[in-house]
């Protein structure tokens, strides 16, 4: 590989329970004078899919089990999002002070597993899941985009994550569909012709977080 552009598409609206996904970005991509081919590379932030799949949940509407009361007094955090946090978590990792770590039951170790509040929506007790299915979700996308524009690009759908002992989040994919997640290169020869023993690499979270780069955590949209 000699060359790689990540190309961000603007224009597409904020996304509603319900939205289509796959017209929404083909008329991004027409917008921005582009077209979507087989070797492209579509990475989607996961709020939107959450979004679309209308992962939404009312803090109103919840009630905190006495797990979610115990992990609140410790961490700080608001009972009724420890609990939705909860549904969500096969083990929680870390709970301290304004902090929950926990691990998925999608498999991935996150903070809060994944629920967010930010660039949700106006209202201050709407959080957001990440999506049930991430992975189906990502072969629905390019089904849809296939039915539309005729082409089967890799879709990575992409969240921010912290790792451990470093400062600082970046993209990870949490689903994807057309693509291997990672390259095995085992038995391939380094500079000096030395077989590699040990090496995979993960692709598809090195494209996330490159993405991420052009597509902002804040308000670029």
């Amino acid at each position: 590989m000699t060359d790689l552009s990540f190309i961000p598409l603007a224009g597409i609206p904020l996304i509603k329970p319900g939205d289509d996904l796959g017209v929404l970005v083909t008329e991004a991509t027409h917008t921005a004078g582009l077209t979507l081919r087989d070797s492209d590379i579509l990475v989607i932030a996961q709020k939107i899919v959450s979004k679309a799949e209308n992962r939404y949940v009312r803090l109103r509407d919840v009630t905190p089990s006495p797990r979610a009361l115990e992990l609140a007094e410790i961490t700080g955090k608001d009972p009724r999002l420890v609990e939705v946090i909860l549904w969500d978590t096969a083990e929680v990792i870390r709970a301290v002070p304004y902090v929950l770590i926990v691990a998925h039951h999608l498999g991935f170790i996150c903070a809060n597993a994944g629920v967010d509040h930010s660039n949700v929506g106006p209202e201050d007790d709407l959080v957001l899941r990440l999506p049930a299915h991430p992975d189906q979700s990502a072969y629905r996308l390019r089904t849809r985009l296939h039915e539309l524009t005729n082409a089967t690009p890799g879709i990575i759908i992409n969240d921010s994550h912290g790792r451990p002992w470093r400062e600082g989040t970046t993209g990870v994919a949490i689903g994807l569909a057309g693509l291997a997640p990672v390259q095995d290169l085992r038995g391939q020869p380094d500079l000096f012709g030395t077989p590699l023993q040990i090496t995979t690499v993960g692709f598809a979270d090195q494209v996330a977080a490159g993405a991420s780069l052009v597509m902002g955590q804040a308000d670029e949209g």
